[in-house]
């Protein structure tokens, strides 16, 4: 909502009850995309546990999916059809083309296939040429499938998981997990003599995390983004971005 604030956009929280059950949610969003006055709905996840996910995010019109997750948009982003692009992989698009990361003709793999993530971002490099493997948990020699990247997208969800044997050197990484490691033998392997996580360790029993072991990879690549600092902020960007663009696809000719 700051963001939206800071940038003139209109926007409006609606809170309802860990307690909501599906048929609810769904009516609330049946009201949302009703307004003519709303642009874009945006789905908090995860959504309590006895709530429909799935159903509650078909239910959003798609002209409203500022998120980017309904089908009509994802078939639009495998079309190269005008459409709402999910926000993280507009980001890391976002992220190399302003860091003059080529990736037109360079090997691009991509650590997990969701369909948040993993599958749009291997469709967004492919769409600009590069040459794309998508790798999951049950990968073969997933270290050694990794160095082949000149640009390597880790979105698995594990801690830590991506070392330096993952990476050639001098390959553009882009950390998109997130993670809270809460013991103190962790934090002090992930970043040895960082001070500064140490302190923020000390003062709320956490410090975040990607899928990238920091202290090991760091030396190797050529470019990576942090964590936190560095994915997240360009997510919550595309997010306005989509906020706008859909508006001017519901109320443009």
């Amino acid at each position: 909502m700051k963001s939206c604030e800071s940038l003139g956009i209109f926007s409006e929280r609606q809170i309802l009850s860990e307690s909501v059950t599906t048929e609810e949610l769904l009516s609330r969003i049946d009201e949302l995309n009703q307004r003519d006055d709303i642009d874009g709905i945006l789905v908090q996840l995860p959504l309590p546990s006895q709530i429909d996910t799935k159903k509650v995010l078909l239910a959003v019109d798609p002209r409203k999916d500022v998120d980017g997750f309904h089908p009509v948009n994802l078939g639009n982003l495998l079309s190269q059809r005008p459409g709402l692009v999910p926000c993280t992989p507009a980001g890391i698009m976002e992220i190399l083309k302003r860091s003059g990361i080529p990736v037109e003709g360079q090997r691009a793999v991509v650590i997990g296939r969701s369909d948040i993530v993993g599958k749009p971002i291997a469709m967004l490099l492919m769409h600009k040429n590069a040459t794309v493997t998508i790798c999951h948990s049950r990968t073969k020699d997933l270290p050694g499938v990794c160095r082949e990247a000149d640009i390597l997208v880790a979105a698995l969800g594990k801690p830590g998981m991506v070392t330096a044997d993952y990476v050639k050197p001098g390959a553009a990484v882009i950390d998109v997990g997130i993670s809270q490691l809460t013991v103190r033998a962790d934090v002090e392997r992930y970043f040895p003599g960082n001070a500064k996580r140490m302190e923020e360790f000390e003062k709320k029993g956490s410090t975040l995390i990607g899928d990238v072991d920091p202290a090991s990879v760091y030396p190797v690549a050529g470019a990576i983004t942090p964590v936190p600092g560095g994915v997240g902020p360009l997510t919550i960007a595309m997010l306005m971005v989509n906020t706008v663009r859909a508006a001017r696809l519901r109320r443009m000719p």
